[in-house]
This record gives structure tokens, C-alpha cells and sequence, in this order.
């Protein structure tokens, strides 16, 4: 693939002249740092000394989101944003995205599709990474063609890419094509900031009056009115990444093949995806039964973020639970060991980065959807699965089931457990206070502390009860003499042997 070509240096160029932008971060992947240097060389070439360009990687979150965070250390106009990314609408800056074009054999590729076609009565709707979005129009050539010469009379649709264009949420959008993916929701719903009348002419103007419309990850596909997702076959193509673990989770109900564009193979075996919904069904059994709930901050930038923090409190304020909020880019499971008062963590990221694999954690991480289900009481999970919490916002899950006076059972623990939230309702709350502070007062005692020696047991509802009980109390003086001693004389000499090492070793 030609340099400018698969960089897009020419639409780049166009993208930053036509809005007079002199301030512009180009921000890379780790993979693609190696050409930062020669991209912004060519575009400088292109527009000139007057424009500025900052090469920006290492992203203190995620690569596949728009670092505004750090694109605002040096007052950037705009974002350029190069390869993987998942389309996360932004806050305050507009942004550009070139996705790269990865090789794909289009010949293999409709033989693959021909060979499902022939193998199902259901329509086929194809996805694909987006990297693979430059060969859609010859794929669809081709495809035609072979249609006509095997006779194939099957149902085809194409999945086609909202816009590599994003403005900031809440901007005034004057073109079609300013429509961004967080407008509508996966489930096809209208989003409540979005002008009703623009998404009419919208679909006037592509006659899409009868159709439901999708857009998850970048892409967007339109389904008649009479038919459901559940219907279609979904052909993937691409690599299995965190793009197609969206897809695969978020239509959990669909039968799903994929083909790999590098290794030129049709997999029908997904079933190690979806087996995901089992782990994730068993972390939010294990989440109902947490008192102290840390919020991970995932994200600076994606739009609604601080929206959904808030929601997240309310949701476990109402639950009877305690919440921290924690801001931390990429968890990982020395960090979050840090914090081991928190039983269960919620995760609030792009809906691409938001399954976190927790089996090393001490902790399970959940998402906002898995929290929802968690802490509203009386609620089931019927199969639907959201990952972006801009669908979750807009929707009615994010609406909290009054708790009722009744035990819950647990299937973690194997009986019916009494959430803090009855107990209090049954007058427990005072007593529960000042259990607390006797507890506190005793951690700060002295004199106690040899008989505190065992590890914390039982069930924290803060943190401040949580250290106050267990036997760690830190770097605590020695109890037979509290008091400090009035200097201290240290070892003299090098590190390698202390001149009382020195005369020992002499005699």
C-alpha cells in the first residue's frame, strides 16, 4: 500500500485547510509510531510552516479513544487519529480518523461468503473491522458478480461506516454526515440529544423511512422494520479483537461466522466468545453481594463520562452500598491491589476497553450494564448486553428498582443474605455507628495492638471500617515502648560492607 495513500495525506490535508486549523495533535498507536515522523513531515510539506503538529502516543487511557486530555497540554484545535479506534464520540474536540488499509484477497473473501450463503436460508449481514473498510466497494463488485455466474439469490447486506469525521458532543450538526455513532443507539433507539427532525430528513433522504438503523463500533447498517437482528447471519471480517468481541457480546442471539483477512480462513466456531456471557453472569452474582464498590475511571475524554459517574453513585447510594471513585488509567492488578477494601469494581470506559479480564484481579471489574443488573433489586437478565454506556444512558435500564424488606438469596454464598440497606431499615443504623467508631478507637490504641493480630474477617461497609478492623495497621512503633527514642545512631560506611561488617570481618 502507497504511503500517502494508506496515511490518507491528501484528504488530511483538505480536512485541516478547509477548517483553518493551525494547531493540530496526530495521535498514534505504539504500532504505528515508527512512521509519526514521516506522516507529519508530509503533511507540513502540504500546508506549510504555519501549522504546528504534535506527535502524541503512549495515551494515558486507551489508543483506540481521542486523548483530549493530552492533545490539551498543547492547546490542539484537533485530533488526527491513527489506526484502531472505537469511535467513542469526544467532549471538546473535533476529530479526524484515518483507519489504515490492511490487505485482504477480496476473491477469498467472497468465496468464504459465497460458501455461507449457500450453507443458510438467513439474509447475511457482513461487518468488518475498520480497517478493511477501503476494499467495501470492491467487495461489493465482486460479490455481484459472483452472484450472477453461481446464481445466489440470497439476502446480502453491507455494513458501511458512519463517518471518519467526529465533532464534539453537543456541537450544532448542519450536515448529514455529521451524524455520529453515539446518535443512535445499538439497539436502534433515538438518542434524547439529537435533533428528531434531522434524523428524518436523514432518512428521507437515503429512503430509509421503513428501517431500523444500527450503529455500533464505527459502523452503521440499516434492518427492515419486520425483520430482527436475530434473523441475520452475521459475517465478520477482521481479526478477533476487542472490535468483534463488541459485536459478539452485544448480539449475543445472532449466529456469527468470521473470516481471517490474514490468515485467509472462514471461522464458524465463536462459541469461546460467547462463553464470555458466563463469566460476566457470574461476576455480577458476586457483585450483589459487595458493600464497598470502587468506581474505575477509565476515560477523560469519551462524551457522558461524568454523566454516568453520577448515575453510577446514585445506582449504588441506592443499593446501600459505599463508593470511591477512582480515576486510573489502564488497571491492571498491582494497581487495583491498593485497594483492598473495595470488593467489586465498575469500570467505566469505551464500550471496546470496558471487559477487563479480572482473574488475576483480587477483585471482579464489572461494567455500568453489569452494575445495573448488580444493585437494582428485582431486576433479570434477559440476554441483552451493553457495552457502551452511551446506550445505557439513553435507555431504561439505567432506571433503579425500589428496593423491597426482603432477604436475597445469594448463589455466591448458598443462602439468603440481609443487604445493609434492610439492616439499617430495621433500626440497626445506630448501632452499626457506633460499632464503628469503638472499632476506630481501638486501631488507634497502642496498647491493643498485640491482641489485634488476626487478618480482617467478615464484612466491611466503608473503608474506614475496613482498616480499622484488620490487623495491618502499617509501620506502627513497637508496643513495649511507644514512645520514640530521642536519636537513632546508623551504620556507617559503603553499602557493599558497613564498617561494623569491616571489624567483625578483621577479627
Amino acid at each position: 500500500m502507497d504511503f500517502e495513500s494508506g496515511y490518507e495525506i491528501a484528504s488530511t490535508v483538505d480536512y485541516i485547510r478547509s477548517r483553518n486549523y493551525t494547531r493540530i495533535v496526530l495521535q498514534f498507536p505504539d504500532e504505528l509510531l515508527k512512521d509519526s515522523a514521516r506522516v507529519a513531515k508530509a503533511l507540513r510539506r502540504e500546508l506549510g510552516k504555519g501549522v504546528r503538529f504534535y506527535v502524541m502516543a503512549d495515551t494515558a487511557y486507551n489508543s483506540c479513544c481521542v486523548d483530549e486530555i493530552g492533545a490539551s497540554h498543547v492547546g490542539a484545535e484537533c485530533v488526527v487519529h491513527y489506526g484502531h479506534a472505537c469511535m467513542s464520540p469526544t467532549s471538546t474536540l473535533p476529530a479526524l480518523f484515518v483507519f489504515g488499509k490492511s490487505s485482504i484477497d477480496v476473491n477469498a473473501c467472497v468465496e468464504s461468503l459465497c460458501h455461507c450463503l449457500s450453507g443458510t436460508k438467513k439474509p447475511v449481514l457482513v461487518l468488518y473491522g475498520l480497517e478493511y473498510a477501503h476494499a467495501l466497494k470492491n467487495l461489493k463488485s465482486v460479490m455481484t458478480e459472483s452472484s450472477k455466474s453461481n446464481y445466489i439469490n440470497s439476502e446480502v447486506s453491507y455494513a458501511e461506516v458512519h463517518c471518519s469525521i467526529m465533532n464534539p458532543a453537543g456541537n450544532q450538526k448542519t450536515e448529514k454526515e455529521q451524524l455520529e455513532p453515539h446518535d443512535i443507539t445499538t439497539s436502534g433507539e433515538l438518542s434524547k440529544n439529537v435533533d428528531s427532525g434531522m434524523i428524518l430528513e436523514y432518512n428521507r433522504c437515503n429512503k430509509l423511512e421503513s428501517s431500523s438503523r444500527y450503529c455500533l463500533g464505527g459502523l452503521t447498517w440499516n434492518i427492515l422494520v419486520y425483520q430482527k437482528i436475530e434473523d441475520y447471519l452475521l459475517f465478520w471480517i477482521g481479526r478477533e479483537n476487542s472490535a468483534f468481541a463488541n459485536v459478539v457480546l452485544t448480539f449475543n442471539n445472532c449466529e456469527i461466522v468470521r473470516y481471517d483477512a490474514v490468515e485467509n480462513l472462514l471461522l464458524k466456531d465463536v462459541s469461546h466468545q460467547k462463553r464470555i456471557l458466563k463469566r460476566r453472569y457470574y461476576l455480577v452474582e458476586k457483585a450483589k453481594d459487595a458493600n464497598i464498590v470502587g468506581i474505575l475511571v477509565g476515560t477523560l475524554g469519551v462524551a457522558g463520562y461524568l454523566h454516568i459517574i453520577q448515575q453510577m453513585k446514585e445506582l449504588i447510594e441506592g443499593a446501600g452500598k459505599k463508593s470511591y471513585t477512582l480515576v486510573m488509567g489502564r488497571p491492571n492488578s498491582a494497581k487495583l491491589a491498593n485497594f483492598p477494601e473495595c470488593e467489586v469494581f465498575v469500570y467505566v470506559s469505551c464500550a471496546q476497553t470496558a471487559l477487563l479480564d479480572s482473574k488475576e484481579f483480587l477483585a471482579p471489574v464489572i461494567t455500568p450494564f453489569e452494575a445495573v443488573l448488580a444493585f437494582s433489586r428485582g431486576r433479570q437478565w434477559t440476554g441483552e448486553y451493553v457495552l457502551d454506556f452511551q446506550d445505557l444512558m439513553t435507555s431504561n435500564t439505567n432506571k433503579v428498582i425500589s428496593s423491597t424488606d426482603e432477604a436475597r438469596f445469594s448463589f455466591i454464598k448458598g443462602g439468603y443474605v440481609e443487604d445493609s440497606h434492610f439492616q439499617e431499615n430495621r433500626g440497626e443504623k445506630e448501632e452499626s455507628s457506633l460499632a464503628l467508631a469503638e472499632a476506630a478507637e481501638k486501631s488507634l490504641s497502642l496498647t491493643n495492638q498485640q491482641r489485634d493480630t488476626v487478618l480482617f474477617k467478615g464484612s466491611a461497609r466503608s473503608g474506614t471500617e475496613y482498616f480499622a478492623a484488620r490487623s495491618y495497621q502499617g509501620l506502627n512503633m513497637q508496643y513495649e515502648s511507644p514512645a520514640p527514642q530521642s536519636y537513632v545512631i546508623g551504620r556507617s560506611g559503603r553499602a557493599s560492607i558497613y564498617e561494623d561488617e569491616k571489624t567483625k570481618h578483621e577479627n
